[in-house]
């Protein structure tokens, strides 16, 4: 045993006194987070509207203080006509146009022909649809509030978002990039520091050792588990002081979810470095061969529902995806255990088959 603390307290000094290491251990995780959450945002903010107003009626007028009041849109100006409205759109001056009819607030009243015509720059087509969700949400609204005098009145569903009635993209972002980091981190990590170990001679003599050579690959994963552990932690932490996102669920049960995963990350980073023979290879099999999975087919940035039957297939195989959807049931939606019993199930077979098949062909590749 005390050989065994030797080795592991060995590769945590190998690893603290490399300095470039440690950045990217530490120093990663903590800038993706902060980027995701606050850089990459699929929220409507700060929208620049043209209004084009024939009536200049009351109800106009208080539909464009709405919007002007609203933290959501911004109205820049008006046009005096149709023509005008495409000028804007193309120089970009504006993303959105409201357009009122003539006798608008009369015409309402009466039940006649009051119109509201939303012409929005659809280069962006997800966005452009978000913002005139948005922005009919307030019309209607302020429409509502001045149905008693109309004849006809409009009924308006009240919509009521679940888990995140503020729709910040933080939320869905912060599971998808814990899960993006300690993919990448435990694997990376791991598949280089075993192939230098074996790419300078190093790994053959530390295993006629009097250790086997499973506890001395154990005890250079030990500090890796450690490590990601602490970036966890730190994750959470910037998730919920820095992001405003909370978790609602047992943070008991988050931890060994996450535990599991990380336990097969590290696996997976063995399996690389049986596959390699440079710290080169080792990194780009490990950081660019699973970057663009982990982002394209766990959920992380589009929906997997939403995707062709055969990439739904292929994402199964991705480990991210069911770390992803059972951290955003446990932190998001607060559910408990027996609810991620099958994403739990799943990732618990991943991680013992990978182990397994590692091992098994790391004795092998050393033999």
């Amino acid at each position: 045993m005390k050989i065994f603390i030797s080795f592991v307290r060995k590769e945590f000094h190998h690893i603290i006194r490399d300095k470039r290491t440690m950045l990217i251990l530490l120093g990663m995780p903590i800038v993706q987070i902060l980027l995701f959450g606050f850089a990459i945002t699929t929220e409507v903010n700060n929208v620049n509207v043209v209004v084009l107003d024939h009536s200049k009626d009351d109800i106009t007028r208080k539909i464009k203080e709405r919007i002007a009041a609203s933290d959501y849109f911004n109205i820049i100006g008006e046009v005096d006509n149709q023509e005008n409205i495409n000028s804007v759109l193309l120089k970009g001056d504006a993303n959105l146009v409201i357009a009122f009819s003539n006798d608008f607030a009369s015409n309402l009243k009466k039940g006649g022909d009051a119109s509201i015509q939303l012409i929005a720059d659809g280069t962006e087509p997800n966005q452009a649809s978000m913002e005139v969700n948005y922005i009919s949400g307030i019309l209607n609204s302020v429409v509502s509030e001045g149905s008693n005098n109309i004849d006809k009145i409009t009924i308006i569903p009240q919509v009521k978002m679940l888990y995140n009635p503020q729709l910040k993209s933080a939320y869905n972002f912060v599971p998808g990039v814990m899960g993006m980091i300690l993919m990448l981190i435990c694997a990376m990590m791991t598949s280089i520091a075993i192939v230098r170990e074996r790419e300078i001679g190093t790994m053959e003599i530390l295993l006629v050792s009097p250790l086997k050579p499973i506890i001395i690959i154990i005890s250079k994963m030990i500090p890796y588990c450690v490590l990601s552990i602490l970036n966890l932690i730190s994750i959470l932490l910037l998730s919920v002081y820095v992001l405003d996102v909370p978790i609602a669920g047992n943070i008991f049960l988050l931890f060994s979810v996450s535990l599991i995963f990380i336990i097969l990350a590290l696996s997976l980073g063995l399996l690389i470095s049986t596959l390699v023979d440079t710290q080169m290879a080792a990194m780009l099999a490990s950081g660019m061969g699973l970057m663009m999975p982990v982002i394209i087919l766990s959920g992380l940035m589009f929906p997997i529902e939403s995707m062709p039957k055969i990439l739904q297939y292929i994402s199964a195989i991705i480990p991210a995806r069911w770390y992803i959807e059972a951290i955003k049931k446990i932190m998001i939606q607060g559910v408990e255990f027996q609810y991620v019993i099958k994403e739990i199930f799943i990732l618990s077979i991943m991680t013992i088959s990978l182990i397994l098949v590692s091992l098994k062909k790391f004795k092998t590749k050393l033999n």
